[in-house]
């Protein structure tokens, strides 16, 4: 777990870099049962409803997202959970054709190979919540100066609601706008 999480840290500190942000990465891995079920589900419905129903990519999703962009709407994804995994803990923040497709086959071995729980996990411990902040553990301490497993269900649903856009909602300061999503 340790060179994943090297590895994931390394690649979003150098995303930020080419962004002009500097971070100050933070990080603690806890295993999946030191962390609320309340989390598990806010997560799961700010980012993949259907997790525990699809094999790695959710092709309803992707349809919708598919014509929502061609429309001229705002632009919106369709990443799974699982998708969203191996692009933070086994590729770079290159934004191309060929690095989704390396993001479809990683994707497809971590489904094979995993446990859903497991991708969970290891999701939850290296998913950005904030600038240099990466996995609940951090950012439970961070925001809310707890551990995971200490979390209400208020700060659960705060933690999640800040994706897909943690570099601009904070969690620990939430907007109006925040505690409605």
């Amino acid at each position: 777990c340790s060179a994943v999480t090297e590895r994931t840290r390394n690649g979003q500190v150098a995303e930020a870099a080419a962004e002009g942000r500097t971070l100050r990465p933070r990080h603690a891995w806890h295993p999946i049962a030191e962390m609320p079920d309340a989390l598990f589900r806010a997560v799961m419905v700010a980012e993949d409803t259907r997790f525990y129903e699809h094999e790695g990519f959710d092709f309803e999703q992707i349809r919708d997202a598919w014509r929502s962009n061609r429309s001229g709407r705002r632009l919106r994804g369709a990443s799974t959970i699982s998708q969203q995994t191996a692009k933070n803990v086994y590729l770079d923040p290159s934004r191309n054709f060929l690095r989704k497709g390396r993001e479809a086959i990683l994707t497809g071995w971590l489904e094979l190979w995993l446990t859903k729980d497991r991708i969970l996990e290891m999701y939850l411990n290296v998913v950005e919540l904030g600038p240099g902040i990466f996995g609940v553990g951090s950012a439970s301490a961070e925001y809310f100066e707890r551990s995971p497993g200490e979390l209400t269900r208020e700060q659960s649903a705060l933690l999640a609601a800040t994706l897909p856009a943690p570099l601009v909602r904070n969690p620990g300061e939430p907007t109006g706008s925040l505690r409605g999503r």
